[in-house]
């Protein structure tokens, strides 16, 4: 089974936009795992708009199944939060300051160099390293070369496509995924997933570890109850 990780980076900016604790993200964190999710992950930013730094302390605290810190390497306050930290996984983000929403995936080969250092940082702090690409399997390719882990495919493309041409859209990623997987690469993918989507594309990805979900899954919570729409996604996988 596919794993489901809970992105709770919306609960923060709902909390966020009132100021206080309502809602309280620590106990939603402590619900989501309660209610069947197998990993929480949260992207914290430098202008701290949603997770705040501390929030990521508080975390690591209460936080039983998979903890993922995704951000921006590149910004050395997010290494210093990951290695304080130490995550079962980080996620390796190329954002740039003030990204409303992650949007490419690395440049594997032109980063090769830089990817290769920041991942070495991580693995010899115990943590497992997953790094943002693109469907493209020279991308894939060149990120096994970096020493991570895991690649995480980049879906928005594949969600924006699937209504078209779902056979279309899911074609990219078939073939990235079966580079990763004879590359010795654990999968991941995230960005765009939906109730919709997601089935299809987890029935179609070969040897696919874990989903991040967020904005989607928050979005049907406010229809369906938080309980009830984890368990609908993790009906889909």
């Amino acid at each position: 089974m596919v794993r489901l990780s809970v992105n709770i980076n919306k609960i923060a900016t709902l909390r966020n936009s009132r100021g206080g604790n309502n809602p309280d993200l620590i106990q939603v964190a402590k619900d989501c795992e309660r209610f069947g999710a197998q990993g929480i992950t949260v992207h914290p930013r430098p202008d701290e708009r949603h997770i705040r730094y501390n929030d990521v302390f508080e975390l690591k605290k209460i936080v039983t199944t998979e903890f993922n810190i995704e951000g921006n390497c590149q910004e050395q306050k997010f290494v210093d939060l990951v290695l304080a930290n130490k995550p079962e996984q980080v996620t390796l983000v190329p954002d740039v300051l003030g990204q409303i929403t992650s949007n490419h995936g690395w440049d594997t080969i032109a980063n090769k160099d830089y990817l290769t250092g920041i991942i070495k940082v991580f693995k010899d702090a115990g943590i497992r390293v997953s790094i943002f690409v693109d469907p493209v399997v020279e991308m894939v390719e060149g990120a096994a070369k970096t020493g991570t882990d895991r690649i995480e495919l980049y879906t928005e493309a594949y969600a924006h496509q699937y209504r078209q041409n779902k056979e279309r859209a899911i074609a990219p990623y078939v073939k990235a995924a079966e580079a990763a997987h004879k590359l010795g690469l654990g999968i991941n993918a995230g960005h765009d997933l939906d109730l919709e989507n997601l089935k299809y594309f987890a029935e179609n990805i070969l040897a696919l570890d874990e989903v991040s979900i967020g904005h989607a899954l928050i979005t049907d919570a406010l229809y369906y109850g938080l309980e009830n729409t984890i368990q609908m996604y993790l009906r889909q996988l």
